[in-house]
C-alpha cells in the first residue's frame, strides 16, 4: 500500500502531530478539521453556521490540493458541541457545500474543545 501526504497552506495548520489527508488505495482520508483560520490560526466565528462555513472551507482547501472537490467526497463524519441544539443550522451551511447524491454521512455529539463542529471526510480519487 502506498501513502501520500497531502498538505495545503490555504488550510489551517495541524495543531498535533497528523495530516491535513493521506491518500491511500484510492481515496483521501482527511484530518478532523474545526473552524481555525489558516492565516491566524484562531477559531472563526462564535455560532455553528459560520464555524462550519470555516471547516468546510478548511476541507475544500484540503480536497483542492489534489484537485478534489465536495463531488468527491463519498463519507462525512461530523462532531457538534451541541447536537440538539445546532443540527438545524449546520445542516443549513452543509447543504451550501453539498449537492445530490449527497455523501454518506454520520453526524455525532461530541464534547469539542473550543469549538462547536468537527468534520472529516472521505474522497474517492478518480482514475481519469
Amino acid at each position: 500500500m502506498s501513502r501520500k501526504q497531502i498538505m495545503s497552506a490555504k488550510a489551517a495548520k495541524p495543531g498535533g502531530s497528523y495530516s491535513h489527508a493521506i491518500e491511500a488505495n484510492g481515496f483521501l482520508y482527511t484530518a478532523g478539521f474545526g473552524p481555525m483560520s489558516p492565516t491566524t490560526g484562531e477559531v472563526i466565528g462564535t455560532d455553528v453556521a459560520t464555524q462550519t462555513r470555516q471547516v468546510l472551507d478548511n476541507i475544500k482547501a484540503v480536497l483542492a490540493e489534489r484537485g478534489l472537490d465536495f463531488s468527491n467526497v463519498v463519507k462525512v463524519t461530523s462532531h457538534l458541541q451541541n447536537l440538539l441544539e445546532d443540527f438545524a443550522e449546520y445542516d443549513k451551511v452543509y447543504r451550501e457545500y453539498f449537492v445530490e447524491p449527497y455523501p454518506a454521512r454520520t453526524t455525532v455529539g461530541s464534547n469539542l474543545f473550543n469549538i462547536l463542529v468537527e468534520i472529516d471526510v472521505v474522497a474517492v480519487i478518480d482514475k481519469n
